[in-house]
């Protein structure tokens, strides 16, 4: 049941490579530069550019500030779900606040933009970076609130961003989301400006993955929008769009019946996009057999339990270095389609957990699949029934 492993290519685990050797000889200037709100030296800045261009071209990096880290009641996840051992943590913490506030005082942001291959691999350069209690090392912007209500100039213009309202509304022909950024000031504004400003609200307000998940166009309005938001209030507005998208809870499940081998039921992740998951290029299929199953040969009573219990240690295992993407359960034996993180040392962990299945044979394969092409295959004879 071994796997069969591929070696990354060798330009990309290179360049990553090169940028953390560097690291040491520009960690000073860049530290300076973020605590006086200036730009590195050019000699600095060029260099680190080069690096990160070496790492994919479509890269750009920013460094600033890291965002404080807060603590508070607001804070604690109270979800039925939550981890009790967890929640005391939370609340110790809550008696020592440093234990909240204290972190990293900089932040080194790559920023990949639209390019999915360049943020597969800031995603690579991130899970790679050394440990380092100063610095926060960011794989993509993420949003950040507290600068929708700052002034921000363009152009030779101060434009105070508290003053925005947008709209937002979903092009059920592309399945993606409109946005109508509205300044009262974008009167005086070129197009090109009044354009850039509405990308940067929408940016601030969701950050680059979400943006490129869910953003079909951005674009300024001449007018305050009829039904006009606050721009914070967009991620969960996105949320709610998204639902309707896709599956409950990020899963479709799917029933149907195939003749001899009984019914079929079928989850997968919907929707899911590339941004999901960025580290995760290696496919493994795994099959399992059962030996309890109903009048429709779904697993039931020993087996269903065995099953639960055999999902539940492999997703402890896999943690953030791997996902279930898709399940199919039909005639005796249930199919799971995972991606893992190849450079995470999981693999034998994950192995490990398999071999332990009572109930026969565990079939497994394994490949190289950064375009996740094996999973985009497998539910292509869905795609009707998703709604695409």
């Amino acid at each position: 049941m071994a796997l069969f492993r591929r070696r990354r290519p060798a330009d990309s685990t290179t360049s990553v490579t090169a940028f953390w050797d560097a690291w040491p000889s520009v960690r000073d200037a860049l530290a300076g530069a973020a605590d006086a709100d200036r730009p590195a030296p050019s000699e600095v800045s060029e260099r680190v550019t080069a690096l990160v261009r070496a790492i994919h071209p479509d890269l750009d990096w920013e460094v600033g500030p890291a965002p404080k880290r807060q603590g508070g009641l607001d804070d604690l996840d109270l979800s039925a779900d939550t981890d009790p051992d967890k929640l005391l943590e939370q609340l110790a913490a809550l008696d020592d606040p440093s234990r909240l506030t204290d972190g990293p005082a900089h932040a080194l942001t790559l920023r990949p933009g639209a390019s999915e291959e360049a943020r597969i691999l800031s995603e690579r350069w991130a899970r790679s970076a050394p440990e380092d209690a100063e610095w926060l090392f960011r794989p993509v912007r993420p949003a950040d609130h507290e600068r929708l209500s700052s002034v921000v100039r363009w152009d030779d213009h101060e434009l105070d961003l508290s003053h925005v309202s947008v709209s937002m509304r979903v092009n059920q022909g592309t399945g993606r989301i409109e946005v109508g950024v509205y300044h009262p000031d974008n009167m005086f504004l070129s197009q090109e400006t009044r354009e850039g400003v509405a990308e940067h609200v929408a940016l601030l307000a969701l950050g680059e993955d979400d943006l490129v998940r869910w953003i079909g166009l951005t674009a300024p309005l001449d007018e305050p929008p009829l039904d006009p938001l606050p721009p914070t209030s967009m991620p969960s507005v996105v949320r709610q769009m998204a639902d309707l998208l896709g599956g409950s809870g990020g899963w479709a499940t799917l029933h149907g019946r195939i003749p001899i081998q009984g019914a079929v039921e079928i989850m997968l992740r919907h929707p899911l996009t590339r941004r999901d998951f960025p580290a995760f290029s290696l496919f493994v299929q795994v099959v399992v057999p059962y030996t309890h199953a109903d009048e429709d040969k779904l697993p039931s009573g020993a087996s269903a339990t065995a099953l639960a219990d055999l999902e539940a240690r492999v997703s402890d295992v896999l943690g953030d270095n791997g996902a279930l993407f898709m399940q199919q359960t039909v005639g005796g034996r249930r199919d799971y389609r995972y991606y893992l993180d190849p450079d995470s040392g999981v693999l034998p962990d994950f192995e490990a957990v398999l071999k332990d299945w009572p109930e026969g044979e565990v079939k497994l394969r394994s490949q190289l699949d950064p375009s996740w092409s094996q999973f985009n295959a497998a539910r292509r004879p869905f795609r009707r029934q998703l709604g695409e």
